[in-house]
């Protein structure tokens, strides 16, 4: 069997060659499209790129060889912020916001992650693992490739360490790559809710410094660490403590910030040089500063905010022209936002933060993938780097956004193999 891969006649092969960092301002336009192009496949890394005609005399005989057909190129997508491990699901609380509760008056009732928390707890690990099978096919289908994978819903020691190893074996045995990030501090669990000593929230925050983080960096479970900061979840303070420690422990540093208030949660991200601040809903022009001094990147969400049906989106356009390097990402979790769909959050971003359809591809590729410090390997195409390529059955980039709500990815490679096909079949 040939080792090589031949994709020829794309109407735009959207290479994102460029410099070799995250793209901020005026460089998130900047698509390098090769028109008629064709890209050369060898031993899962991409070989060369360029027009058609020449890219086809460099291809052996034994090529497989797949036609665009004049149809769109790109890398595949790099999804930089999920939840794609928990157990069952919560239509019970999307009827209840569409009745009217909100999502801190349905937390507040024990609904929300902690639901989601007791579900997960339930589960074994194999279940768990076949419950999220799926969705890694559903990634893959609408073209993605990597992903940033959270924990978070065992808040205990051995069911947060169960989720990451769930991941682990995720990435060993599907072909989508997952990036693990412990979310421990996803949320104080409902035994530790009380104020006795030995079931205060002290003492969780004591068991993640102490047990968890520790646990977590010695097996090796975790490239980064995440945690959810807000007043009344974990407040800056205690994100500082925990972050801190994580730090110590070489790990890299998320945090979900601003999402529900303006907490602070942004600042701390500077503070701390942070790797992303996600959500960001509530940032203010002091908090979007800093990030851009900082270098921090930030992880926009549009899709919860479009399911939770908020009319308060990250301020994208502010972002980008202070010179912050900005990521999309659909924040994939049973509860603010179950969608894998990286073409539905691209559609919401232009739609409701004004960002270009080239500023969203370049967040939802290169950025995503520089935002999990795999930015040398994959988010572009360029020779060297693994073939994680997508066909899209458009002809213009700018249709993945504008003809929503449909799953344009119709060939979806990792490594340079095929890994989902939606071409019809030809009699």
């Amino acid at each position: 069997m040939s080792n090589e891969l031949l994709i020829t006649n794309a109407a735009q092969l959207v290479t994102l060659a460029g410099p070799a960092r995250p793209r901020t301002g005026r460089e998130m336009r900047e698509l390098a499209i090769i028109a008629n192009g064709a890209l050369l496949v060898r031993d899962g890394a991409i070989a060369a790129l360029g027009a058609s005609s020449e890219v086809e005399r460099l291809a052996s005989p034994e090529a497989l060889r797949l036609d665009a057909e004049g149809r769109v190129v790109m890398p595949g997508f790099v999804d930089a912020h999920t939840h794609p491990v928990f157990a069952g699901t919560r239509e019970d609380e999307y009827e209840m916001r569409a009745e009217g509760a909100t999502y801190q008056e349905i937390a507040a009732r024990g609904g929300g992650i902690r639901a989601s928390v007791r579900k997960t707890r339930a589960a074994s690990a194999d279940e768990l693992f076949l419950m999220a099978l799926p969705r890694v096919g559903w990634l893959l289908e609408h073209g993605t490739t990597t992903i940033e994978a959270k924990s978070g819903y065992g808040l205990t020691l051995e069911d947060e360490l169960k989720i990451l190893r769930v991941i682990r074996r995720l990435n060993q045995e599907t072909p989508l790559t997952l990036v693990p990030t412990f979310l421990g501090a996803h949320e104080i669990p409902d035994e530790y809710r009380g104020t006795a000593v030995g079931e205060c929230r002290a003492d969780y925050i004591r068991l993640l410094i102490d047990e968890m983080l520790p646990r977590v960096a010695v097996e090796r479970l975790a490239r980064f660490v995440d945690i959810f900061c807000e007043s009344h979840v974990f407040t800056v303070a205690e994100a500082r403590h925990i972050l801190g420690r994580a730090k110590q422990l070489g790990l890299g540093l998320r945090l979900h910030a601003d999402q529900l208030t303006l907490g602070g949660g942004g600042r701390l991200a500077a503070e701390l040089g942070a790797r992303t601040a996600d959500h960001l809903e509530w940032i203010d022009d002091d908090g979007i500063r800093l990030l851009a001094e900082s270098q921090v990147m930030a992880v926009l969400l549009p899709g919860a905010v479009f399911n939770l049906g908020l009319t308060r989106y990250a301020p994208a356009r502010q972002m980008i022209e202070a010179g912050v390097s900005v990521v999309i990402a659909t924040d994939f979790n049973p509860g603010s936002s179950p969608t894998p769909s990286m073409q539905m959050a691209l559609a919401i971003a232009c739609t409701q933060m004004r960002m270009r359809p080239a500023e969203a591809i370049t967040a939802a590729t290169i950025n995503a993938a520089y935002s999990l410090d795999l930015g040398q390997q994959i988010g572009s195409l360029e020779v060297g780097k693994q073939a994680d390529v997508v066909v899209f059955d458009v002809t213009d980039y700018r249709q993945i956004p504008y003809f929503f709500g449909i799953n344009h990815a119709l060939v979806t490679i990792k490594a340079g193999s095929i890994v989902s096909d939606r071409r019809p079949r030809r009699v």
